[in-house]
This record gives C-alpha cells, structure tokens and sequence, in this order.
C-alpha cells in the first residue's frame, strides 16, 4: 500500500476542450478587372505585407480606354463652356425682344443637357483611372501566401471563383474550441461573459511540454442545439509560428482559482452505494472518512467535505483495509511527523484487519488502487 498528503492550496477551475487553429484573418485575393496576367511578383508560401505587389495585369487596354474618356470628356466640357456662353447671350437679346422665348428656353435646355454629358463622362473617367489601377493587384493584409492558381500568360476573370491565391494571416491566431452548456453556465457563474479570461493550448502533435497562452475574446451569442454547446474563440500572439492553420489542439480554459481547496489524488477515493470515503492513517491504524467528492482536476479529485488537509491517505489497497485496522509504516517519516510519508510525500505501509481477517471490508466498494 501506499499513501499521500492530502494537500489544501489553491486549484485552478479549468474547462478543458479540443480546439482547432484558425487564422485570426484570411483574404481570397481576386482580381477586379479581366486581362492578361503578364507578372507574377510573389511565390507561393511567401510572407508578404500589407500593400505589397502581388500581381500585374496587362495595363495597356485599360490605358488606351483612359485616353479614350479623356478626350471625350475634353470635348464636352468644350461644348458646355460654349453653351452656357450662348445662354447668356440669348438672355441679354431676349430682354431686348431679339429672340423668343421659346429660343432662350431651348439654350439653356442643351446647356443642362451638355452638363450632365459632362458628369457621367467624368464618371467613366474615375472608373477608368480605377480600373487602370486595379491591374496592379496588391495585397490586402499581411500574412503568407498559399498556392498560386494561374501563372504568367493566363487569362484573368474578374472575381472569379476561385481567386488567384489566399492570405492567412498567422500573428495572431485564433484557436475555435466549444464547451458543452454545463461548463458555459459555470463559466457565466464564475466570470461572467465580459472578463478576458486566460486559455492554455497544448498542441496534440509536437512538443506537448511547451507552455503556449491566449486570451478568450469571443463566445458566440446562442448555444448550438444540435450539439448542445457553445463556440467560443481565443487569440493566440503565435510570435514564434508554433500555430498553424488547422491544427488540432487541447484547451484549458482557466475561470477562476479556488482558494484553500482539499485535494486527493482520485485513486484515493472509493464510491460505493452509500457515498464515497477515503482512509486516512492515524495512530497506525486505518480511519474510515466519508467525504464529499466535487470536481476533478487532472489527477486530483477536489473534495468539498470530509478532510482538512494534511493527513495520510492510503491511495493503493485499500480492498485489504477496514475501519481500524492497524497498519503496519515502513519508510521515513514525513516532515512534520506524519508517518507513512516518503520521496515526495509517499510511504509505503502494510496493514491488514486485527486477527488477520479482512470479512468486515465493504464488499460493495468500488475498487481504487492495486494491493502490492
């Protein structure tokens, strides 16, 4: 048999989940206008910045129907200025009785004619300097690049599915895990839906000991009936790319700590019919305890009743032990006094019922531990 400290501390409240990387932005890039793709200025897996030239469509169209508009808007801006010349002329002769007033109404009718001419034509002008520009494709955020879709020479279509190549942005990244609507009413219980709660990832693959941390910054605003749980979504700085788009992770969702808590390791626990209890070691003999189990921890169980912290509790064997039977340490003794305790708080201890029998151990235990 062996026993361990009961030890009291605090103890994190952590709902744990499985959870997948995202990028925290992703952009399709597409083209505006259709051409000739004549450039291609990245390669696929690049890390590109914000504005960057990504590729070149044949500009050459697109600046000939510039200086097309151009010209023509030049012409009716020449023959507005000349009409609205004449309708102030006929004004002045119309005062006079020179011309009708059927004459002066029809001046300034093709003066507001020419003028509108001239705005749509100064319209066309902006959507061809804009069209003109858009065949230089640049790159809408910062990220790295995935696979390129066309090369040089290729027929571009505008906004064509799909496009020329996507974008992830990987600083930082978003981890999407959900919780089931147990957990997220405990997590309402203790922190509410506003505080920045702290989330440990643990990738599945990889280095599982490397410490990585975010923060939760979005729970979704109706719980998924069909599955009974919530999405929520946490930032990750991912500084060293250790994250990647994806990627299956284990998350613990830290909501608050409790303080002075008692916990036991849970093989050191038996559950029967009429509730669960522990044995304790002391003055050499096996005290049964009944205790109130609460939430697990890990390896830990918490328990919300029934120890205080400190005492030897026999976690191995104890289908060999009874209320009061002696148990015979062997070990040092713990700090403190405490028999039973060794390297790391474990001792070893024999014991058995008063006269050899063990008839009066509950059958109907569940058993924790594997005698020695």
């Amino acid at each position: 048999m062996s026993t361990m400290t009961v030890k009291k501390g605090p103890l994190p409240f952590i709902v744990s989940a499985n959870g997948q990387i995202e990028p925290n932005r992703t952009v399709a890039v597409q083209s505006l206008v259709s051409g000739m793709l004549t450039r291609v200025a990245i390669a696929e897996g690049d890390e590109v910045s914000q504005g960057q030239v990504l590729f070149q469509i044949d500009p050459r169209p697109f600046r000939a129907e510039l200086d097309r508009l151009q010209s023509t808007l030049a012409r009716d801006q020449a023959t507005l200025l000349r009409a609205r010349g004449d309708s102030v002329r006929f004004a002045g002769l119309a005062k006079d009785g020179y011309v009708t007033r059927q004459q002066l109404d029809q001046t300034f009718a093709e003066a507001s004619a020419l003028a509108a001419t001239v705005a749509a034509g100064q319209a066309s002008l902006e959507r061809a300097r804009l069209d003109l520009e858009n065949t230089t494709i640049k790159a809408p955020i910062s990220g790295r690049t995935g696979q390129i879709t066309l090369r040089v020479g290729s027929l571009v279509r505008a906004q064509a599915d799909p496009g020329l190549l996507i974008i992830n942005e990987l600083q930082p990244v978003l981890v999407r895990f959900t919780v089931p609507e147990q957990a997220f009413e405990e997590m309402r219980r203790r922190s509410g839906l506003d505080k920045a709660l702290s989330v440990n990832i643990v990738p599945n693959v990889g280095d599982s000991t490397k410490k990585i941390t975010g923060t939760l910054t979005f729970i979704d605003n109706a719980v998924d009936r069909a599955t009974g749980t919530v999405l929520l979504k946490a930032r990750v700085p991912n500084a060293d790319r250790s994250l990647w788009p994806g990627q299956f992770v284990s998350v613990g969702l830290e909501l608050t700590v409790d303080q002075d808590a008692i916990t036991v390791p849970s093989e050191a626990v038996v559950t029967t019919t009429n509730g669960a209890f522990v044995y304790v070691v002391e003055d050499g003999k096996a005290k049964r305890i009944a205790v109130k189990v609460g939430r697990p921890a890990g390896t830990l169980v918490k328990l919300d009743s029934g120890l205080v912290g400190g005492e030897q509790v026999i976690i191995e064997g104890q289908n060999r032990l009874q209320d009061g039977a002696k148990v015979e340490l062997r070990g040092a003794l713990s700090k403190g006094g405490s028999p039973g305790a060794g390297r790391g708080g474990r001792g070893g201890a024999k014991g058995g019922a008063k006269g050899g029998s063990n008839s009066g151990a509950d059958t109907s235990a569940t058993k924790r531990g594997a005698a020695q």
